[in-house]
Order: structure tokens, then C-alpha cells, then sequence
């Protein structure tokens, strides 16, 4: 009776385990599933408030709230494209680029603000431009030590006094950290000790902030393709 009695126990804990794994299993799974779901909508409501405010520097009277006596869903983001193409438009032309000229002058004689304004309009030109290789290229580099390697993007050759200082042929890179891609180092390296990834900076993004965890699919059908296409030359 006794050893009947251990037996229906074990099976039971045997049987209890076996449902606090699966249900464990199960929650993971929505866990999982919900979390980037939620950050992407949380980030996208926060984006789509900070647009909805700008409707509000029209005068209140002249709001289109008020005009039509109803809220009309998404007129922010509709007003801030619209806002964000007059103002390209403005610019391009000639009396734009005077007023930004004269404006930019204006902000270069305040000394906290201009280092501030000129350091955010050089990397917004070097991003948005189409010409350069900035944050257009993924490498591969030895960082911070030797036997280490860290994932790194391309932010233009190196000039100006840096370059005269080295007299070597180097690029500049930033080194992003894990999970945050958009805090990181500036550094400057040999070309030669720079190995190219074909992966886009979107897939390296996504690589640094999962800390590894997701890797970038089909790597290897591109580095085989690679070499495919590195024999053939070779071959003839």
C-alpha cells in the first residue's frame, strides 16, 4: 500500500512539473510576443502626441478642432508633414537660404548654443546626405583589446589635423554599445585592420541591442555568394 502511495505521488509531482514547465513555456512565449509589440506602440504613441502638439502653435481659435467643432484623429501627423515639407521647400529657395544663412550667423556668435547647433547639423547632413559612407557601412573590428571584436559603423575617412597627425591611410568609426546603439565611442583605425560585413546598419542594430541574441538571417548565403563570386574572378 505504501509503495502504491509513493508511486501516485511521484506521478503526481512528475505530473506537476511537467504543467508548471509548459505553462512557464507558455508565458514566455507571450511574453515574447507582447513585448515588442508594446514598446513599438508605446514609441509610436509618444511620437504621435509630440506631433499632435504642434497643431497647437496655430492660434486656438484658428485650430481645426475649433473650425470644425470635432477632433479629427491623426491631424498631427498629417500638419507635421506638412510642416516639415514647406519648411524643405522655403529652404531650397533663394530667400530660404539667405534667412537660414543669416540665422545660422546668429547662432554662431552665441558660444554654448553654436557648438551645440553645429554639431547636430553636421551629423543630421552627414546622415540624410546622399553622398559619403556615413552609417551607410557595418565592419568588423578588434576592440577594446586584442582576441575581442566589436561591430562598428563607418563615419567617413579621417581628415584635418587627425590625418596630418597619423600620416596613415584611416577612417573613423563609431563603435556603438549594447542595448543602447546610440550611445558609444569615436575612434580612428587603420583601414587594413578593418574587416567589411555585408550586413545592413539595420541589421547590426537590431544585433547590438538583442546583445547577440539575433543574428541577421541569411549571413552565410551572402558570404558564400561571396566567395562564389571571388573564385570565379579568380578563375579566369
Amino acid at each position: 500500500m505504501g509503495f502504491l502511495v509513493y508511486s501516485l505521488h511521484i506521478t503526481l509531482c512528475g505530473a506537476n512539473n511537467f504543467m508548471r514547465k509548459k505553462i512557464k513555456k507558455i508565458m514566455l512565449t507571450g511574453v515574447a510576443a507582447i513585448i515588442p509589440v508594446g514598446v513599438t506602440i508605446y514609441i509610436l504613441l509618444i511620437i504621435i502626441k509630440a506631433m499632435n502638439n504642434l497643431v497647437k502653435i496655430i492660434p486656438y481659435r484658428y485650430q481645426p478642432d475649433q473650425i470644425l467643432s470635432f477632433h479629427v484623429p491623426g491631424l498631427g501627423i498629417i500638419f507635421t508633414l506638412i510642416l516639415i515639407f514647406v519648411v524643405g521647400l522655403v529652404t531650397k529657395s533663394y530667400l530660404g537660404k539667405k534667412a537660414v544663412k543669416l540665422g545660422e550667423i546668429l547662432v554662431g556668435k552665441i558660444p554654448l548654443v553654436r557648438g551645440i547647433y553645429n554639431a547636430i547639423k553636421q551629423l543630421v547632413d552627414a546622415i540624410i546626405s546622399d553622398k559619403g559612407d556615413s552609417f551607410k557601412k557595418v565592419v568588423l573590428i578588434e576592440y577594446p583589446r586584442k582576441g575581442l571584436h566589436s561591430i562598428a559603423f563607418v563615419t567617413g575617412d579621417t581628415r584635418g589635423e587627425i590625418k596630418e597627425r597619423i600620416s596613415q591611410d584611416t577612417i573613423n568609426l563609431f563603435v556603438p554599445t549594447t542595448p543602447n546603439p546610440t550611445s558609444g565611442f569615436y575612434i580612428v583605425i587603420l583601414k587594413s585592420d578593418v574587416i567589411p560585413l555585408t550586413m545592413t546598419v539595420e541589421e547590426a542594430f537590431t544585433l547590438i541591442m538583442s546583445g547577440g541574441i539575433i543574428t541577421p538571417p541569411n549571413a552565410s548565403k551572402k558570404i558564400e555568394r561571396e566567395k562564389g563570386n571571388d573564385t570565379k574572378v579568380k578563375g579566369r
